[in-house]
């Protein structure tokens, strides 16, 4: 191991470091490769990132000095800085990050009756615009980096270390993931190797989509997380009011991509359906709703509106949702009202925004 040279670029000049959380174990394995390092070695530094969640690479014991050495020359491995925690009255827990560029980004962990959910930001922002969702209004900053999408999840699990683990994952938080693609495959590829990574199973992570068509269909090829989407109307007309998106990806198209997603037997697609006073939580709606999904293997989650400060829209009242349910389930569907954590701390669906900071 030539350790100068991998130190070194070919000018002579220091390597700028580069976040290793950027890399996943093949990538990592590779740039060992390259640099004369026997590349079994990326096992072993992965399972100290994310299975021993160490804060640095002096504390690796089992890797000799030079290479420890030969790590810190080339890569950081940082934390992102915790700007604020705010805990709900229901337990759940906003965290507020600052990126090293000076942005914000929110995740928030919400305890259920029997798991710990972490729900994961993808970009600085969003540029879809939906009319419901707080995040648009700030429009779109940039995307998350790999190393950013991972730090969320290694940082808060530290904090859980001796408490409740974090079991299930959901790209829900701020921005649209399949915006981001690139760095969330390889963030996923992270999260679910079994062997040196986070250990996730394809069961416990779920993407969430306001439906960019061409990945949707890339995405079921290329891995094996649940996919829910972002619906919330039943018409072209309403949901082109509600999710500019639908103008260019309509209704028709959304669904012939979920119809065309691969799904082992007993899975289906969620489809999440914002439920907004006097927009579209009908008994007509619900009954279209019905009909548009009869040919995708399909479960929903009903959300009543979470309401925030300057927006438009209402929360209807909890018989409209039950009798919503109600239509759905009796029509043989699986349906779920979600009712939302961490309302009192702005933590809820569609309520993330650190534009003020």
């Amino acid at each position: 191991m030539n350790e100068k040279l991998a130190g070194e670029n070919r000018t002579g000049g220091k390597l700028n470091k580069k976040d290793i959380k950027e890399f996943s174990r093949d990538k990592l394995a590779s740039w060992f490769e390259e640099n004369g390092i026997k590349p079994y070695r990326s096992g072993q530094i992965f399972k100290w990132i994310y299975i021993k969640n160490a804060d640095s690479f002096d504390v690796m014991t089992d890797i000799s000095k030079d290479l420890r050495k030969l790590l810190d020359d080339n890569f950081t491995l940082n934390r992102l800085e915790k700007k604020q925690i705010k805990t709900s009255k229901d337990g759940s827990k906003k965290y507020l990050f600052g990126l090293e560029d000076g942005r914000f980004i929110e995740s928030v962990l919400i305890k259920e009756k029997n798991r710990m959910t972490l729900c994961i930001s993808s970009q600085v922002g969003c540029a879809l615009g939906c009319r419901f969702c707080l995040t648009g209004k700030s429009g779109l900053t940039r995307n998350l980096s790999t190393g950013e999408i991972i730090a969320q999840i290694r940082d808060i699990q530290k904090d859980q270390i001796g408490a409740e683990p974090v079991s299930n994952l959901v790209f829900m938080g701020m921005g649209e993931p399949l915006a981001n693609y690139d760095n969330l495959i390889t963030a996923l590829r992270i999260i679910s190797d079994t062997d040196y990574g986070f250990k996730y199973s394809k069961r416990r992570v779920t993407i969430s989509t306001s439906g960019l068509v061409p990945n949707i269909v890339k995405l079921g090829h290329e891995t094996d997380a649940n996919l829910a989407i972002s619906l919330n109307a039943v018409d072209n007309k309403t949901r082109d009011f509600l999710m500019p998106v639908n103008k260019k990806y309509p209704i028709e198209e959304l669904l012939e991509a979920c119809r065309d997603y691969p799904l082992t037997p007993r899975r289906k697609i969620t489809f999440e359906y914002i439920l907004i006073k006097d927009v579209n939580d009908s008994v007509e709606n619900a009954k279209k709703l019905i009909k548009i999904l009869e040919p995708v293997k399909a479960k929903i989650n009903l959300i009543p509106f979470n309401e925030f400060t300057g927006s438009e829209f209402r929360r209807p009242p909890e018989s409209t949702v039950l009798k919503f349910q109600n239509i759905l389930h009796n029509n043989g569907y699986t349906t779920i009202v979600r009712r939302s954590k961490g309302q009192d701390i702005l933590a809820a669906c569609g309520q993330l925004s650190a534009e003020n900071l």
